[in-house]
């Protein structure tokens, strides 16, 4: 038991800083903000109505005190389809085939025109008395597409662009310590587009982004449909209030916008110089005589300068290092990517004064560090550089949520399974969005860097409107550029650059480097995207493209299957069993994932399913080969091969926009996949891994750290968990190294069709450090046009695999608002327990979503032992029973109630 408590505590300890979700640090205290109850954080009741529908005028609507009786509750920040259907006007569009435009369910933008999805978004509040003799400011962090803003009666803004913040100054419409009402038009993009396919685009494959038209706007281009998600797209183009509202006071001069420019002093990396800029707005109507003053806190670093503003200007203040010399600082705590060192942060507070007293104020934090990257390399693929160090990328493509249904929740879920993966790097991809604050704060302290990309694709045109575009690009630039996180522009997916980006970006930051889109400057194009036999990623012939594990690959993945729980929530029992082919290919990019097809041929090389529960349980073994067989292979060619050289890759994609039968490493319910925990092993910095193309043991080392005289170990065990084959070797590796073919394993002749493979990593006091588990098949591989091999075919016999036992062990307790359940499992039995699961589950026998879990689907010796911490937030705890299940490939299924 003190075994187990002190890993419970190291658990806890390193996941502390996870906790952030219960108190974002982006959210000013000295904000109001303006959310729905059914939004991210308010209180605040928020009505909508079509805006044709409303026989008043704007200044009527915009009064305090308009009965708004006949509109609908609003989800704010959301959009209009989104509270469309929590009003139950449509059905979920992720159910069923709800979403299929030819059904005729939920009516399309493109069809209707305009005016349909143009609403009217209302709200009252009350501005605080203590607001009395300041300026009182309206903070707009996102609208789709454009927007009138209406206070009191009184039109004060006009938006465009779905990326841009904007400051309205309401003071003289404002009444303090009394009601006040804000009234929003929001109206669609221009362009809607539609799914027609249209003409160009790449040779042989699937047009993307409809006819194109999507791309005239700045927004997100993906609402009208692609390839991994539904094809026809979200039905209003997600129009509506997408991000927050909120509320604050100043006095007579402003501050916005701080930007610190670290530039570390090389080789040794002892001294950063900072440079610190703000914009100094006076908003009055006469001039103002203020003083600027900076600190840069615990670090006893103080600046400040006075500055004169006319009525109106707006200033950029710059502080120096050569005027302020403690802005150079000796020795700084660096910022470094996960597994790599502490991602250090440092906090920045401004204030700007007016006669002695603060006028307005601000808190930022950032991180000293240097990321660089270039083409030195013999294939002239790009290589990343952090402080100064080689850094191999081991990367993923976000997708965002394709309602824009977000929440600090769900931004925190999945950035939490991020880390845990291993992944260090996540691409913003150039059809999606521009992330939250909360999004780029906790990879700040999780160590994740992060590509952006600015909503341009080879698949859709150009914006119309080049200004508006750049104003967009300019607003998000200023907001994410002080993120240490932020490692990489690029101003589109497999496109062109709109002229003039390059100039703005760097201009508005320049400590990044930028390439104009996804495919060049040592980028080469991706592929695969879909299902293909895993044996293909050791031979390297997985794309028809030719070489794909070289240089640095954008974009290669494979799905996995759903767990059995999520699937029941995509569609109807009669369409998940027997597999109704249309209704998954719905769910599945129109079948562009393969998942009914050669994923389910993959699934039968298992023995014939005869039911959805068999099908789901053995769909979770080709998932997670999917995943280990890819990273393992990037893992092995990580290293120089001559005229070839591997530096990255970027799995793709990595979640889920909408409910879907070709999940990831979590599906869109937030309830992870085996390829989670199996990615999250072979993504282990310290890993021992096998090759199923040359039956070799290899060790990779991810840390800039060496180690020596530690030893790998391979054992191999038949069906009925004989021991068949053992072999260990002494090895020193050097930092982020990889030891290739160190032995062969060699499976005696008579070994059953189907066995395992266990590999260890120890360290030099013969302790354990690492683990790996595999399950192999005797099958011939006869080449990349069959499902054959030992990764892919020949796994009916593990149907007959002796039944094994499993002791269970737990305790529960609940610390800073957190649920979790410590478990000690054991297999008690002679038999290997393959594949087990836990699932924290409610009263209603559903898993506890978010819940996260130390490990899963995992393997058991004879006799071993496993601790797993689970934990959750308490507010996903809902009254009742709740219970812990355990199950496996040949375990009987137990539930044990709390």
């Amino acid at each position: 038991m003190k075994q187990l408590f002190l890993i419970i505590l190291l658990c806890i300890i390193s996941s502390s800083f996870l906790k952030g979700q219960d108190t974002n640090y982006y959210r000013n205290p000295d904000k109001i903000y303006l959310d729905s109850k059914e939004g991210h954080q308010g209180s605040f009741n928020w009505k909508m109505k079509k805006a044709g529908e409303v026989m008043d005028d704007a200044k009527t609507i915009s009064q305090p005190g308009y009965g708004t009786n006949s509109w609908m509750p609003a989800i704010v920040p959301g959009t209009v389809l989104n509270s469309l259907v929590h009003n139950k006007i449509y059905p979920e569009p992720y159910y069923g085939m709800n979403n299929k435009l030819t059904n005729n369910v939920i009516p399309d933008l493109a069809t209707v025109g305009r005016d349909f999805y143009t609403y009217w978004f209302r709200t009252e509040f009350t501005i605080p008395t203590d607001f009395k003799e300041k300026i009182v400011w309206l903070q707009l962090d996102g609208i789709n597409y454009r927007a009138e803003i209406w206070v009191n009666g009184y039109l004060l803004d006009n938006i465009s662009g779905m990326f841009i913040q904007d400051y309205v100054d309401i003071t003289d419409f404002a009444h303090i310590g009394e009601a006040n009402a804000l009234a929003v038009k929001v109206y669609p993009v221009d362009m809607p587009g539609t799914i027609k396919q249209k003409q160009w685009g790449a040779a042989g494959e699937f047009h993307n982004g409809g006819d194109g038209n999507i791309g005239l706007n700045t927004t997100m281009l993906m609402s009208v449909g692609w390839d991994f998600t539904f094809l026809d797209g979200i039905r209003d183009r997600n129009t509506g209030i997408w991000k927050s509202i909120s509320l604050y006071a100043t006095n007579k001069a402003v501050i916005r916008n701080p930007f610190i420019r670290s530039e570390l002093l090389k080789p040794e990396y002892s001294e950063a110089a900072e440079t610190v800029s703000v914009e100094v707005i006076n908003p009055t109507t006469s001039s103002v005589k203020c003083l600027v003053s900076g600190e840069i806190t615990g670090e006893n670093i103080r600046f400040s300068k006075e500055v004169n503003l006319f009525r109106g200007e707006t200033r950029e203040l710059v502080f120096t290092p050569e005027e302020f010399p403690q802005l150079n600082i000796r020795n700084p705590r660096l910022w470094w990517p996960i597994f790599k060192g502490k991602p250090e942060l440092y906090e920045l507070k401004m204030t700007v004064s007016v006669n002695g007293e603060v006028s307005d104020s601000l808190n930022t934090r950032f991180g000293i560090r240097e990321i660089t990257s270039d083409q030195n390399t013999p294939d002239k693929s790009r290589q990343f550089y952090v402080n100064g160090k080689k850094i191999f990328i081991r990367g993923t493509n976000w997708i965002p949520e394709g309602m824009l249904r977000h929440s600090d929740e769900r931004t925190y879920a999945e950035l939490r399974y991020t880390k845990q993966s291993g992944i260090n790097l996540i691409r913003m991809w150039g059809g999606g969005i521009a992330e939250s604050d909360y999004f780029f704060q906790l990879c700040d302290e999780m160590g994740l860097l992060v590509w952006q990309e600015f909503w341009l694709t080879g698949d859709t045109k150009h914006p119309h409107n080049q200004s508006l575009y750049l104003a967009n690009v300019e607003s998000t630039v200023k907001r994410l550029r002080n993120h240490p996180s932020l490692a990489y522009y690029v101003s589109s997916n497999e496109s062109t650059e709109v002229t003039g980006a390059k100039e703005l970006i760097m201009k508005l930051d320049g400590t990044r480097s930028y390439q104009m889109q996804s495919e060049c400057d040592g980028v080469h194009d991706g592929s695969p995207y879909k299902q293909v036999n895993p044996m293909q990623h050791y031979e390297n012939t997985a794309s028809p493209r030719g070489s794909r594990v070289d240089g640095f690959n954008p974009e290669y993945g494979a799905p996995t299957l759903p767990t059995l729980e999520t699937l029941r929530e995509i569609m109807d029992e009669k369409d998940l069993w027997p597999i109704n082919k249309e209704v998954w290919d719905y769910h599945d990019g129109g079948g562009f994932h393969l998942m009914s097809t050669m994923y389910k041929d993959l699934v039968n090389n298992y023995g014939q399913s005869q039911s959805i529960e068999e099908f789901a349980k053995k769909g979770q073994l080709v998932g997670a080969m999917n995943s280990k067989t890819i990273w393992e292979v990037w893992n092995y060619n990580k290293l120089d091969y001559g005229d070839r050289y591997c530096s990255g890759l970027l799995f793709w994609y990595h979640n889920c926009p909408v409910r879907q039968v070709c999940a990831r490493m979590w599906d869109w319910s937030l309830e992870p996949t085996a390829s989670l925990y199996h990615t999250q092993n072979a993504l282990e910095p310290l890993h021992a891994q096998f090759d199923y193309l040359k039956n070799t043991v290899s060790v990779c080392n991810d840390y800039y750290q060496s180690f020596n005289n530690y030893k790998v170990k391979a054992e191999v065990y038949d069906l009925n968990s004989k021991k068949r084959f053992s072999h260990s070797l002494r090895i020193d590796i050097g930092e982020d190294e990889v030891l290739n073919d160190l032995f062969k394993i060699e499976f005696p002749s008579d070994i059953t069709p189907v066995h395992f493979i266990r590999l260890s990593l120890c360290d030099d006091k013969d302790k354990e450090i690492a683990s790996t588990f595999y399950w192999r098949s005797n099958a011939i591989y006869k080449g990349k046009e069959t499902l054959t091999g030992p990764t892919s075919s020949g796994f009916e016999s593990l149907n007959k695999m002796p039944e094994a036992r499993i002791q269970t062990k737990y305790k529960t307790k609940v610390s800073d608002n957190r649920y979790y359940i410590e478990v000690s499992v054991k297999n008690t039995s002679p038999q290997i327990a393959f594949f087990t699961q836990l699932q924290f589950l409610d009263k209603r026998d559903k898993p506890v979503r978010p819940s996260f879990y130390t490990d899963n689907f995992f393997s058991l010796l004879p006799g071993e032992t496993k601790k797993i911490l689970i934990d959750t937030s308490v507010r996903y705890i809902t009254e009742g029973k709740l219970s812990l299940a355990v199950s496996g490939w040949n375990i009987q299924k137990k539930k044990y109630e709390q």
